[in-house]
């Protein structure tokens, strides 16, 4: 079962050290990313996002499932991709799929102005080791399971977006 796992950091360069630390870890097969993206949250509340594709090549969801979620979770749903509906709509697709308000609420409350964050579509993850290898960096880990089935509908969910951004 693949995890949407995010990593809080109280600096702005938490993130992308640990995304370059991540690379060493998946070549020792602790972990298998599927997809990630860097987070930094500006002192001024703006956001910016850039997708690890160092890491994960392509990615299994792309821009816009990261510019869409981070723009909920920031309530920025601009954020990566033109979108017409209501956040409250917006953050419904995510919990038909198993990304729960919970989650949500969660990294929002967490990664405040000033901090960044590293979230990843990750799976087959040797937690013990991983967590140990990250502990110097001191992340909030916040975390939530993505059964398969649900991944397939993010997929398609975001197909159409991923053809037009």
């Amino acid at each position: 079962m693949k995890e949407l796992i995010v990593l809080a950091f109280d600096s702005m360069d938490g993130a992308k050290t640990v995304r370059d630390e991540l690379y060493d870890l998946q070549k020792q097969e602790l972990l298998q990313l599927d997809d990630a993206a860097v987070v930094v949250r500006e002192d001024d509340g703006h956001v910016n996002v850039k997708q690890a594709r160092s890491l994960v090549g392509a990615g299994a969801l792309g821009g816009a499932f990261w510019g869409l979620l981070i723009g909920i979770i920031f309530w920025m749903p601009w954020l990566g991709l033109a979108v017409g509906a209501a956040t409250g709509a917006l953050s419904g697709k995510f919990s038909d799929v198993g990304v729960d308000d919970d989650f949500i609420d969660e990294v929002a409350d967490t990664v405040e102005p000033g901090h960044s964050a590293l979230f990843m579509l990750a799976h087959n993850v040797s937690e013990e080791r991983v967590f140990e290898d990250l502990a110097q960096y001191d992340p909030e880990v916040i975390r939530t399971n993505l059964p398969p089935a649900d991944e397939d509908t993010l997929r398609e969910m975001f197909a159409a977006e991923e053809v037009a951004a």
